[in-house]
């Protein structure tokens, strides 16, 4: 197969990536409550206002929290996949892509997320299981999260690469 014209392109600085993150994070943060309105707004329709006054039966579902774990994966594949870009990687002028250039598969995309998400292992594990303070714990997560992206493991795991466009 012939080789793209991205391929062989530089990879991205840690600098970029972290500000492309934030930039998503913020993005995705607006997306994760328009869901949960939707949720909440789905769910007074069902049980009615009064008994969702009384018991709100969202925070526990494991339902509810796979539908916004779901909210969070097709919103980072559909723009890798779609595009190689998500808006925040769009500013920052970084391209995920094969390494030969292609375009990116929803296998890899799958892989990328799983691994791109580790670091909210310790987050939420230390803060739960150890009781550590919201401080201490994202700090822990943030750690993971430089050591994650300093080795390129989604990027080594999922074949793919972050370059700049």
């Amino acid at each position: 197969m012939a080789e793209s014209p991205l391929a062989g392109s530089t990879p991205a600085g840690l600098p970029r990536r972290l500000a492309a993150i934030g930039y998503d994070s913020l993005l995705l943060a607006g997306l994760l409550i328009v869901a949960t309105a939707l949720a909440v707004g789905l769910t007074v329709a069902i049980v009615g206002s009064a008994a969702f006054q009384t018991h709100n039966p969202l925070p526990d579902n494991p339902f509810f929290r796979t539908y916004l774990l779901l909210v969070c994966f097709f919103f980072y594949a559909g723009f890798w996949v779609c595009g190689g870009q998500t808006l925040g990687m769009r500013a920052w002028r970084l391209r995920i892509q094969q390494r030969d250039g292609r375009a990116i598969r929803w296998q890899q995309a799958l892989l990328r997320f799983l691994i791109s998400g580790l670091w909210l292992i310790p987050t939420f594990y230390l803060h739960q299981a150890f009781k550590i303070g919201v401080g201490a714990s994202l700090g822990a997560g943030f750690a993971v999260l430089l050591l994650l992206l300093a080795l390129r493991l989604p990027d080594r795991v999922s074949e793919t690469e972050l370059v700049s466009s």
